[in-house]
């Protein structure tokens, strides 16, 4: 009874409650109204937790801090992956440069040894880096209509003779260069080829043959060679932006190289250089004409050299690839540049030395030679391979070119002279033309100097110090 009292006591509200199912009554309450888990931190964690935020919300830390990190962690692998594409990239070009230029040095190198036989390099004689060496300079003309002329030229060497020869003593220590002409109707003896002119070697054995003549003529050992195609030289002459030169007198030369040059200093296109190079006719009212034209191919190539020595290392560079064209030499481009650094400092003007081979005309069976005076000669050599001027001017030794062609640097044309009729001891210069008979006006009592003796007397031997 009393129980049910109890039950009528209670209020309205109460009532309704306690009819009420619990799980109706936290449905009609809500969300606010469902039972909440018991904080793991509390107290004092739940504020370092808190606090550990940037922004202050509590019970999420842990979930911010690793998406944080997550997050650098790509950031990093991605520069990550774009510096290491990166220097993949560098590595690749610089390999595939690298790989091109050695194949473009490989082919200039191919180009520029492309005729040189092993029998030449045999006759090279090696020498200590920084020494004195001799190089062999030949000139022949293999102008596209001789090749082209099949009959009685062609590509063949042996259709050719050396129309210039040039012993060049190179010393890069001391910075100096002498540079010696021979003539190129020099009497010699060739072997089996008997008495011949000096220029015949080539045509009988090449660059080689040439070589081994030349050293035992001169009686030095040569250690490097090179033949220059007076055809394409004009390229090499236009690469390094002309020459400029100064003529003694006028060069007029109507019939064979049409060359018509005024006397005084002009620059000189690769086209007129090579005709100046060519040209002997223009100077047959001096004597040799020969002797004239050698003495300007010494000042063209020592012009040349200035201006190679004076242009920077690409310019350099550029001009060796020029020269693999029209250029046959034992060396390579690393060598040629080596000594290019090397004698960068060379002064023409001071520091370049020229002269001639002493010779004497002479008429013999029909055919015009020059005659080696051979003391002279080997003195001369001598005082070449000190390192001194071809010629001694205390004992009034000069070029006898002087005043009529072109001169360069010191010990060549230092008196002016009459140059005509033939050389003499102490005077002379050297070149070639073609392998005709030379016109008698060019000497005097020709008849007379005609000579029965051994060709023996005609070369000098290797000598003795």
């Amino acid at each position: 009874m009393s129980t049910q009292s109890e039950r009528n006591d209670s209020t309205p509200q109460q009532q309704k409650r306690k009819a009420t199912p619990a799980h109706s009554r936290r449905e009609a309450a809500g969300p606010s109204a469902s039972a909440q888990p018991p904080a793991k931190n509390s107290g004092a964690g739940a504020k370092r937790t808190a606090a550990s935020q940037p922004d202050g919300r509590a019970g999420t830390g842990k979930y911010y801090d690793v998406q944080r990190y997550r997050n650098a962690v790509k950031s990093k692998e991605k520069h990550r992956g774009l510096v290491i594409a990166a220097i993949c990239i560098v590595v690749v070009l610089v390999v595939v440069s690298s790989i091109a230029g050695i194949l473009y040095i490989s082919n200039i190198n191919a180009r520029l040894n492309q005729n040189v036989t092993d029998e030449l390099r045999d006759q090279l004689v090696q020498t200590r880096a920084g020494d004195p060496f001799y190089l062999l300079l030949l000139g022949v003309d293999k102008d596209q209509g001789r090749v082209e002329d099949t009959e009685n030229y062609g590509a063949d060497e042996s259709a050719y003779r050396s129309d210039s020869i040039m012993l060049c003593r190179i010393d890069p220590k001391n910075v100096k260069v002498t540079m010696v002409s021979i003539h190129r109707d020099t009497l010699v003896n060739m072997d089996s080829h008997g008495q011949q002119k000096i220029n015949a070697a080539y045509s009988f054995g090449g660059g080689a043959y040439a070589t081994k003549v030349v050293s035992i003529f001169s009686g030095v050992p040569i250690s490097h060679y090179a033949e220059v195609d007076l055809d394409r030289f004009i390229d090499i002459v236009d690469q390094v932006g002309g020459v400029t030169v100064n003529l003694p007198v006028p060069v007029y030369d109507p019939e064979y190289t049409q060359l018509d040059l005024p006397a005084g200093e002009q620059t000189l296109s690769g086209y007129d250089a090579a005709l100046l190079c060519r040209c002997r006719h223009g100077y047959d009212k001096y004597g040799d004409g020969d002797v004239f034209r050698a003495a300007n191919q010494r000042m063209v190539f020592s012009e040349v050299i200035k201006k190679v020595l004076n242009s920077d290392p690409a310019t350099i560079a550029s001009t060796v690839t020029t020269m693999a064209d029209s250029v046959t030499t034992d060396m390579n481009v690393a060598s040629i540049l080596d000594l290019a650094m090397q004698m960068k400092s060379l002064d023409i003007e001071n520091d370049i030395m020229t002269g001639m081979e002493p010779t004497d005309g002479a008429l013999i069976n029909g055919t015009w030679y020059e005659i080696c005076l051979v003391d002279n000669w080997r003195k001369m050599m001598m005082r070449v391979d000190k390192g001194l001027p071809p010629y001694d001017e205390t004992m009034g030794e000069h070029d006898s070119t002087s005043g009529v062609a072109g001169s360069i640097g010191a010990g060549s044309n230092a008196t002016a002279t009459n140059a005509g009729s033939s050389s003499s001891s102490s005077s002379s210069s050297s070149s070639s033309s073609t392998s005709e008979t030379s016109s008698a006006s060019s000497t005097t009592d020709s008849e007379s100097s005609e000579s029965e003796d051994s060709g023996e007397n005609y070369s000098a031997e290797y000598y003795e110090e």
